[in-house]
C-alpha cells in the first residue's frame, strides 16, 4: 500500500489553500501577527482567492461578510487577529446569529506555549464569542485544520444558518506541518445554505391543511426564513391557488412583490392595513417567523383566541412566544410545497370561497394609497421621508437591491418602499438591528450582486459609525449607491424623546455635508434638498457602475415627523414634564 502524498506547509498556507478551494470570492478583515502567515500565502497567489479586502474595523468586516452571505446564500468570510481583532467582530456576528446568516470568521489566538502569561492582546475571546455563534472551533492540532475548515462551513450552512468561529492559534498558523494532500477538499453542498433540508411530519401537514381548508379569513405571516430557504416561489403558488393573503416582517419583505394583489405588506409595529386583517383573522400561519417583539407590536397583536400554525426550521421556536395549534418543524420550502400538495384537491373550492376576501385587499390598498397620497408626493423641503421612499420605489430598476440600515431607515423603507419583484430585493439587518450596518452591509451585498445595482440607505448617525468604510468603497471601486438620510439627528431616538418627554438629550448631530466629505475622499456625490430633484439623482447614482456614488438627502428636522407612525412603545405611561410657574 502506497503512503498518501503529503505536503509540508505552514498552517497559514494550508488555510489559504482551503479557502481557495471553497471558491468564495471575498474575505473581509484586518491583519495582525497571529494571522499574518495566511495573508502572506494570499499575497503569493497569482490571483488571490478569495480576494481579501482590508477593512477599517473588524465589526465592519463582519457586516460585509453578512451582507455578502445574505444576498448570495453562500457563506461570508471575515477575519481578525486575536484579542481586540476577535472581539471587534461581536456586533457583526450577533447580527448573523439572530438573522440566520452563514458566516465563517477566522480569528487568531495565543501561542499555547505562552497562554495565560499576559501575552499582548490576549483575552478570553472564546468566552466572549461562544454565546453569539453556532460553534466556536479551535484548531488545537494543526493537521486537523482541513477537517475543521470543512466543519466550519457545514455548521454555518446547516439547519438554521449562522456564524461560526474558526480559531487558529499562533503556533498552528505560523508552524510548518506535514499535511495529507487528500484532505484538501471542500464539499460543494456545504458552500450554500441550506446545506440540508428538513421535511415536515406528514401527519402534522394533514392537520394544518385541514385547518387552512376550513378557514374563511386566514393570513400568512412571513418572516426572513422565506429568503433563507429560497421559498418565495412556493409561497406565491400557495397564496395564489388558495387566495391566502400574505403579510411580512421587515426581514420577510420581498416574499412577494409589493404590487402582488395578495400582498398586504408590513405588519407589526408599523403597518399599512395588515394589522387589521390579523386581528380579524380566523387562522394565522407563521412561515419562518419568530413571533418577536416588533412584528407582534410587543406581543400584543396576535389575538390569543386565533389558532396558529407555525413553520420553522428550529423546533425550539415552535410555541416559544405564541401557543400553536400545529407546529411544523421544517424547511419553509418543503413545508409550503407539502401543504400545497396536501390541499391540491380543494384548490378551486378554496380559491372561490375566498374570492370576496381577496377582493377586499384591493379596496384596502386603494384606501391606504389615498390616505397617504400627501406624504408620498410631498413637496416639503427639507424632504419628507414618505417622498424619499416613493422616489426610491420609482427609481430602483428591475433586479436592484435596497439594503437598509437597522433602525430608522429600515422601518421607513419596509413600510413605504415597494419591492418590484419577489426575492432578496430588500435587506435590513434586523437580527440585532445595530446601527452602522448600511455601508458595510451594502459593500458585501454589492460584491455579491455583481452587475445588479445595490443602494444602501442609512441615517447620518449610522454613517458616522462607518465613515471609514467610505474609504474602502473608493479604494476598491465598489459601485454601491449610498443614500444618507441627513436629518442632523439620531432620528429614532429624537422622535421617541419627542413623543415621550417633549425634550431632547444627546440626540442632535452636526449638520454635515456628507456629499462634500465623500468628494474629498475621491468619490462621486450629490446633496439633494429639493424632492423634485431626488428622482434624477437616484437614477444617475444607480446607473453608475464604475465606482460608488453618495447621495446626501436632506430630510425633515422636525422630530414629530421622523417616524412613519406612532411607536407602540410610547403608549406606556411616562411622567409628563413639569412646567415652571409663570
Amino acid at each position: 500500500m502506497s503512503t498518501p502524498a503529503t505536503i509540508e506547509i505552514s498552517g497559514g498556507e494550508a488555510l489559504a489553500k482551503l479557502m481557495e478551494l471553497s471558491g468564495l470570492p471575498y474575505m473581509f478583515g484586518m491583519g495582525g501577527y497571529q494571522i499574518l502567515p495566511y495573508y502572506d500565502a494570499l499575497s503569493r497567489q497569482e490571483n488571490p482567492s478569495p480576494r481579501h479586502l482590508l477593512v477599517s474595523d473588524e465589526r465592519s468586516g463582519a457586516f460585509m461578510a453578512d451582507g455578502f452571505a445574505r444576498l448570495s446564500g453562500r457563506p461570508g468570510l471575515c477575519d481578525g487577529t486575536m484579542g481586540p481583532g476577535a472581539t471587534n467582530l461581536v456586533n457583526g456576528l450577533i447580527e448573523s446569529y439572530h438573522a440566520g446568516i452563514p458566516v465563517v470568521a477566522v480569528v487568531g489566538d495565543s501561542n499555547r506555549m505562552h497562554s495565560c502569561k499576559n501575552m499582548t492582546q490576549e483575552t478570553y475571546q472564546r468566552e466572549v464569542l461562544s454565546p453569539i455563534v453556532k460553534e466556536y472551533i479551535s484548531v488545537e492540532v494543526a493537521t486537523r485544520l482541513p477537517e475543521l475548515v470543512r466543519r466550519a462551513f457545514l455548521v454555518a450552512t446547516s439547519g438554521r444558518p449562522g456564524p461560526v468561529i474558526l480559531s487558529v492559534p499562533e503556533m498552528v498558523m505560523h508552524g510548518v506541518y506535514s499535511f495529507d494532500a487528500s484532505e484538501f477538499y471542500i464539499p460543494g453542498h456545504v458552500l450554500s445554505a441550506p446545506a440540508y433540508r428538513t421535511a415536515p411530519d406528514p401527519a402534522q401537514v394533514s392537520k394544518a391543511a385541514a385547518m387552512i381548508a376550513k378557514a374563511k379569513r386566514p393570513v400568512l405571516l412571513v418572516g426572513g426564513g422565506i429568503h433563507l430557504s429560497g421559498a418565495q416561489g412556493e409561497l406565491a403558488l400557495l397564496a395564489e391557488e388558495f387566495n391566502l393573503p400574505v403579510a411580512y416582517t421587515i426581514s420577510g419583505k420581498g416574499c412577494l412583490a409589493d404590487g402582488h394583489p395578495l400582498c398586504t405588506h408590513l405588519f407589526g409595529r408599523y403597518d399599512r392595513y395588515a394589522n387589521e386583517l390579523i386581528t380579524q383573522s380566523d387562522l394565522l400561519v407563521g412561515v419562518g417567523f419568530k413571533f418577536g417583539e416588533i412584528a407582534t407590536s410587543r406581543y400584543s397583536l396576535i389575538p390569543k383566541s386565533t389558532p396558529v400554525i407555525h413553520i420553522d426550521i428550529l423546533p425550539e421556536e415552535l410555541g416559544r412566544h405564541q401557543p400553536v395549534a400545529v407546529g411544523l418543524w421544517s424547511d419553509a420550502k418543503l413545508a409550503l410545497a407539502a401543504l400545497r400538495a396536501e390541499m391540491s384537491d380543494s384548490a378551486a373550492r378554496q380559491k372561490k370561497a375566498r374570492a370576496d376576501y381577496a377582493a377586499k385587499l384591493l379596496t384596502m390598498e386603494r384606501q391606504w394609497q389615498q390616505a397617504n397620497h400627501d406624504r408620498l408626493h410631498s413637496t416639503e423641503s427639507p424632504m419628507n421621508m414618505g417622498r424619499v421612499c416613493h422616489e426610491l420605489s420609482r427609481a430602483m430598476p428591475p433586479g436592484a437591491v435596497l439594503l437598509a440600515d437597522g433602525g430608522f431607515a429600515a422601518h421607513w423603507t419596509a413600510l413605504l418602499y415597494d419591492t418590484p419583484s419577489a426575492g432578496r430585493s430588500f435587506m435590513a439587518n434586523r437580527g440585532n438591528a445595530a446601527i452602522g450596518y448600511g455601508v458595510p452591509g451594502g459593500i458585501g451585498a454589492q460584491l455579491a450582486a455583481g452587475e445588479r445595482p445595490v443602494a444602501a440607505i442609512t441615517g447620518d448617525g449610522g454613517l458616522n459609525m462607518s465613515l471609514g468604510d467610505l474609504e474602502l468603497l473608493v479604494r476598491a471601486k465598489v459601485p454601491l449607491t449610498v443614500l444618507v438620510v441627513n436629518n442632523a439627528a439620531s432620528g429614532y431616538v429624537k422622535a421617541l424623546q419627542h413623543s415621550m418627554y417633549h425634550r431632547y438629550q444627546s440626540s442632535n448631530l452636526t449638520d454635515l455635508n456628507y456629499a462634500r466629505l465623500f468628494k474629498e475622499m475621491g468619490g462621486d456625490s450629490v446633496r439633494v434638498e429639493d424632492p423634485d430633484l431626488l428622482g434624477g439623482a437616484l437614477a444617475e447614482g444607480l446607473a453608475e457602475r464604475d465606482g460608488p456614488v453618495l447621495i446626501d438627502m436632506v430630510t425633515t428636522r422636525n422630530p414629530e415627523y421622523m417616524l412613519p407612525a406612532a411607536d407602540a412603545r410610547t403608549k406606556v405611561a411616562h411622567p409628563k414634564p413639569k412646567l415652571k410657574a409663570a
